[in-house]
């Protein structure tokens, strides 16, 4: 299953060294509650023209006074927002952490104890390599590939990677039922394109010596590290090769493929599929979804090509890197200088509490979450929003009834899936119970270790059974949003239900700019490139005319090449076609947010008045362009380009804004000013 966010922040949770303080401290004196990040006239840059350059007229003063932090990679809205939720949650496990008449395996007993095992360096200090031991000797006593793929079953039975990935999520062909998928993995650089392109010869060269000093530190001779950090980057990189490019992933026809159990097993003989399914408890299941066959193909090659000796060093490394993160300092400290700063620019670790704070979101999110919804959520909160949300589904609702390029037949079925489509706002009605991990406050490692096994464990026992629909996939104090297209859902979480994307004491034309095109940006995921592949009932079927998909795929080829001519950094361009479903969301999102707020004027015409010298409308795509300032480091966003399938802010903020001619009279931008795009070439899709 497949969610679409609407944002993403650059928290490297897992890649992160996590040193600091050895108690459980509250945030320095000089650190001070961070204000919130409301809309504000004073981001902008009134020098500038607006038909010149709109991004740095609504925000370049922000982004002038707001350099990015030491401590992070990129500096932007969603950031803020976090920096202040971080600030909150410190003070929820501080709280608990010190609370000795917490329950026994209460949530509050259990945030605690995870968040005191995590501030305790001392102890990690001492123990050294003593939590990934268990596992090394493992490895050591690897004597067959039997035994290579059994303990690989093992890892990946208690959360820790290597080779392939695994998941149980929703069958996309019968949405109703769970089923078991195997996918490309077993990489440890972000993405396949660091392994081949030219354009990344000096982080891959970075990486071997990265390493190199991981092997060292592990106890190896520099010629012994050496020759293991080539053996991984020789398999990494025949992974790589045998791995689907980023766009590719993003076919979810091209990445269904049913395959009978018996048939993968006869499929791989070099690869003993029996017994791992045995090990990890499902060999009685009839069928797996297979995401990239070529991949499984691969890897049955590389199985009986490489030695059990080259193996075992994967292996090696791939446990030391996974834990990397929670050991001593001198590990977790080779660790950030390599995926911090090396590929994401970031110049210090952010303060260990915070880092902390993000690990047990991660491990036991709503545990924490619960604990954040009780102090910060009101209900007053979920209703403003439920109300949002029915006003924006009514003006896509209109939308979807007056396309005129869509058939009356395409158009039936769209509406039934606009009907049943749901949505989810603040948090769970039930949260999830992790009573059943012990958590111990001197085992930061080994409480990472058993949160993981519960939730692999709690996946796997599902395999076949129906799916539960109340579940959430991000936890209450997310700053971001999702749609999930096999459950023909949209999902809002508490975090992301405050300035500057929703603030009850703004204005209409702030929130249906901020919030409002939230909700439309999650609203048109469900008709986007890849959602508009699922049926009303989140099935993966093909339910369009071919002259409907045509008509769809004339008009996002035009936002693909809108988007690719925007150029990123000197030679560096914006992928059109992976950043093709959040662009067209973006554009969604903006035009139902912008005709909500039409209507919200003429309903009360009292509201529709100057404020800061600004019309509605005009105060509409400012709040739009504001959601996306951003400063962010070169290397940071050399990574993004090549992973993510969001466009950098600045591209975000205005993009969508140029294909819409309310945009263009709101400021009086005329032809041949550079914001300009023909009428031709703009988009109008949703």
């Amino acid at each position: 299953m497949k969610r679409v966010a609407f944002g993403a922040l650059a928290i490297l949770s897992c890649m992160s060294s996590m040193g600091g303080a050895s108690a459980v401290s509250a945030p320095k004196e000089t650190e001070k509650e961070p204000k919130i990040p409301k809309f504000s006239v004073d981001y902008m840059d009134k020098s500038v023209k607006p038909g010149k350059d709109f991004y740095s007229y609504a925000a370049g003063s922000w982004v002038k006074n707001n350099p990015v932090p030491a401590d992070k990679a990129r500096w932007g809205s969603f950031s803020e927002l976090a920096e202040r939720n971080n600030y909150l949650i410190h003070g929820i496990l501080k709280s608990a952490a010190e609370d000795s008449s917490a329950a026994p395996r209460s949530p509050r007993k259990q945030v605690g104890d995870f968040f005191a095992s995590a501030m305790n360096t001392d102890l990690l200090e001492k123990k050294k390599f003593d939590p990934i031991k268990g596992d090394l000797a493992r490895i050591d006593q690897i004597k067959s590939t039997d035994d290579l793929v059994k303990l690989l079953a093992d890892f990946h039975k208690e959360g820790t990677g290597g080779i392939f990935a695994t998941s149980v999520d929703q069958d996309a062909k019968d949405s109703n039922i769970y089923a078991f998928q195997l996918y490309q993995g077993g990489l440890s650089l972000p993405d396949r394109d660091y392994y081949l392109k030219d354009s990344f010869a000096k982080q891959r060269a970075a990486y071997v010596e990265h390493l190199k000093k991981m092997f060292v530190l592990l106890g190896e001779s520099k010629a012994d590290a050496a020759k293991h950090a080539d053996t991984v980057m020789k398999l990494e990189t025949e992974l790589a090769q045998a791995s689907r490019s980023r766009v590719d992933l993003r076919d979810p026809i091209k990445n269904y493929n049913k395959v009978k159990i018996s048939d993968l097993i006869a499929g791989a003989p070099a690869m003993p599929w029996q017994l791992y399914l045995s090990e990890r408890g499902i060999d009685k299941i009839p069928y797996a979804v297979v995401g990239q066959p070529e991949f499984f193909e691969a890897v049955n090659k590389a199985v009986k090509a490489h030695s059990i000796d080259e193996w075992k060093t994967y292996l090696r490394w791939h446990v030391l890197h996974e834990a990397a993160p929670f050991l001593h300092n001198a590990v977790e400290t080779e660790n950030f200088n390599f995926f911090g700063k090396t590929l994401s620019g970031q110049e210090q670790q952010e303060p260990r509490w915070k880092r902390a704070s993000k690990v047990i979101d991660r491990e036991i999110g709503e545990a924490l979450g619960q604990l954040y919804v009780e102090k910060y959520f009101t209900a007053e909160a979920k209703q403003r929003m439920t109300e949002l949300v029915a006003n924006l589904r009514e003006v896509f609702k209109e939308h979807l009834q007056k396309l005129e390029w869509m058939s009356d037949e395409t158009r039936q079925k769209a509406m039934l899936k606009f009907e049943r489509f749901v949505q989810k706002i603040g948090h769970p009605d039930k949260f999830r119970d992790y009573s059943s991990i012990d958590i111990a406050r001197d085992d930061y490692v080994g409480n990472i270790k058993r949160a993981d096994l519960f939730e692999v464990n709690r996946q796997i026992a599902r395999i076949g059974k129906p799916v539960d629909r109340t579940e959430w996939g991000m936890t209450p104090p997310t700053v971001n949003a999702y749609f999930n297209p096999t459950m023909n859902e949209i999902v809002f979480p508490a975090g992301i239900l405050q300035p500057p994307f929703f603030d009850v004491t703004a204005d209409d034309a702030v929130n249906y700019g901020g919030i409002g095109a939230v909700i439309g940006h999650e609203i048109t995921h469900g008709y986007d490139d890849e959602g508009r592949h699922y049926d009303a009932d989140g099935n993966l079927v093909e339910w369009w005319t071919e002259k409907d998909t045509k008509e769809f795929d004339s008009r996002a080829n035009k936002v693909v090449e809108e988007y690719n001519a925007f150029e990123a950094l000197p030679g560096l361009h914006v992928n059109g076609k992976l950043t093709l479903g959040e662009n067209i969301a973006d554009l969604g999102g903006v035009s139902i947010g912008y005709d909500a707020l039409q209507k919200a004027l003429k309903k009360d015409p009292s509201k529709r008045k100057n404020i800061d010298g600004f019309t509605p409308e005009q105060r509409f795509f400012l709040s739009f362009a504001q959601l996306w300032r951003t400063n962010i480091r070169e290397a940071e966003q050399r990574r993004l380009i090549t992973v993510d399938p969001h466009s950098p802010g600045r591209f975000r903020s205005v993009g969508p804004l140029m294909n819409f001619q309310e945009f263009y009279d709101a400021f009086g931008i005329k032809s041949g000013e550079p914001q300009w795009r023909s009428p031709e070439l703009r988009a109008k899709i949703w």
